[in-house]
């Protein structure tokens, strides 16, 4: 009996710059993958897939995230920098809150690729964080420091040790994902969020006390394509015993990403004019900013 095709996955991917001071890879642009995330992925039996930045000083051939995004069935975009406040129109508060402009190009371009094809996107922590800012909403650059009484949001020594609570939002797709279920505990590394939410999503749950949007979703009527993201990293359960059962979440992306191999939908581009963050990513290594 012939095994059905296996799940094509999109990882985007992560950056360390070229650094004349490092002793390996001295100098070279490095593109890579914190390892969770793949085997949280491949823990459905999925195939993962990194979908490396096409464009730099290094680019040969022809190869760009259009044909990645025909040929693979869906993308997650993982955890990592700061977004640059200025993709929302701000500047940054601190030095140190001025995140990575060459890595939000990148992901805003694999949003608009995939987007443009119809496929599945799914978001974890920044994911959520540049999926909003791609669709026109802001962030807070620091959660902590802008939000009153507002909790603490990461912990350099607990890191994904550190816990909070959520409240899942009634009659969302995530809470028919968790029936009966209103309360839950998630793990909390980060220290940036939704300040203002795109035009064209929901909130499908908040963190408690402080009501900072946990986990977005794209509402059918503004869009064909699936589009979901988590503020928490899903793949990280450090304390299982404790924080919110990832395998629903899993499973919901992997099923649209599925439907979506049956009858991919073309969408629009996100920033509203086509192919533009490919374009912009380009000039933006090529000037290397």
């Amino acid at each position: 009996m012939t095994e059905p095709l296996r799940l094509k996955i999109g990882l985007s991917a992560c950056f360390s710059h070229a650094d004349p001071q490092r002793h390996l890879f001295t100098g070279k642009t490095l593109q890579y993958i914190e390892q969770s995330i793949a085997h949280w992925i491949m823990s459905a039996g999925a195939l993962v897939v990194v979908v490396p930045c096409p464009t730099g000083e290094t680019a040969r051939g022809d190869v760009t995230l259009k044909h990645y995004a025909q040929w693979l069935d869906g993308v997650v975009l993982h955890g990592g920098a700061d977004v640059w406040p200025g993709h929302y129109g701000e500047i940054a508060l601190r030095p140190e809150w001025e995140g990575d402009r060459v890595r939000d190009l990148y992901d805003l371009a694999v949003i608009e690729a995939f987007e443009q094809a119809g496929k599945p996107i799914f978001g974890v922590c920044r994911g959520l964080q540049i999926i909003n800012v791609a669709f026109g909403g802001s962030l807070y650059q620091d959660i902590e420091t802008q939000v009153p009484g507002a909790q603490r949001h990461r912990d350099a020594e607990s890191y994904d040790r550190n816990v909070h609570g959520i409240e899942i939002v009634p009659r969302t797709r995530l809470a028919r994902l968790y029936p009966g279920r209103t309360l839950a505990t998630v793990n909390s590394i980060h220290h940036q969020g939704i300040k203002e939410l795109a035009p064209g999503f929901t909130v499908e749950a908040w963190s408690t006390p402080d009501h900072v949007p946990e986990a977005i979703r794209r509402t059918a009527r503004h869009g064909k394509g699936y589009i979901a993201a988590t503020q928490w990293h899903p793949e990280f359960r450090a304390r299982a015993d404790v924080t919110l059962d990832d395998t629903p979440i899993l499973c919901d992306f992997l099923d649209a990403c599925r439907r979506a191999r049956q009858r991919s939908q073309p969408g629009f581009s996100p920033l509203h004019i086509r192919d533009r963050a490919s374009r912009l990513l380009r000039q933006a290594l090529l000037t290397r900013f």
